[in-house]
């Protein structure tokens, strides 16, 4: 799905100069991150709704990954860390784009057959809803939904206890709805 990436050297310095523990490090981290690259990148995907954000969004948590892979204490535990590093790079690219308002020139038609073209209809519809939610609420659906993950592992990679993720799904589900059920909203 994605290109591997490279792990950057250590500034000023080629590979040949490495010492040893430098290239084992560098050589860990790069293993541990391919693993868990395609991973990384839906779930970016599925949070962002675009695979460029997504490739962008992945890029970004492999370099923060490798500037903060001396602060994991327990490299088994590599696949949560990076995860939730994926996911808070995500959190800020939904809220950098919250701030730059865009409005679409193109209403969607009101389709009233009952046909398959019901369910692309109220897809659009749900997909412009979630662009119109705030970044956490749209976070938060996006877990749940498109990556299918339970409450616990939301509340996991959030860092919130598990009653307050299910909270904060649902009041994302009102917020959905409201902005869904408002054709103001969507112009």
């Amino acid at each position: 799905m994605l290109a591997r990436m490279s792990v950057p050297e250590p500034a000023s310095r080629d590979r040949s100069e490495l010492s040893p523990s430098d290239a084992r490090r560098a050589d860990a981290f790069r293993l541990l991150a391919d693993v868990h690259l395609d991973d990384s990148y839906r779930l970016a995907n599925a949070v962002l709704g675009s695979p460029t954000e997504a490739r962008d969004a992945v890029h970004d948590a492999f370099v923060t990954g490798w500037q903060r892979w001396p602060s994991l204490r327990d490299p088994d535990k590599f696949g949560a860390w990076f995860k939730r590093i994926v996911v808070n790079v995500c959190r800020d690219q939904l809220r950098r784009a919250a701030r730059v308002a865009v409005t679409s020139v193109s209403t969607p038609p009101r389709v009233s057959i009952s046909d398959a073209s019901d369910a692309v209809h109220a897809k659009v519809l749900i997909e412009e809803g979630l662009a119109l939610l705030k970044p956490d609420d749209r976070l938060i659906l996006a877990l749940r939904y498109y990556r299918d993950l339970k409450i616990d592992d939301i509340a996991d990679l959030l860092d919130i206890p598990p009653g307050t993720a299910t909270s904060r799904l649902r009041t994302a589900h009102t917020r959905l709805r409201q902005v869904i059920e408002r054709p103001e909203s969507r112009r």
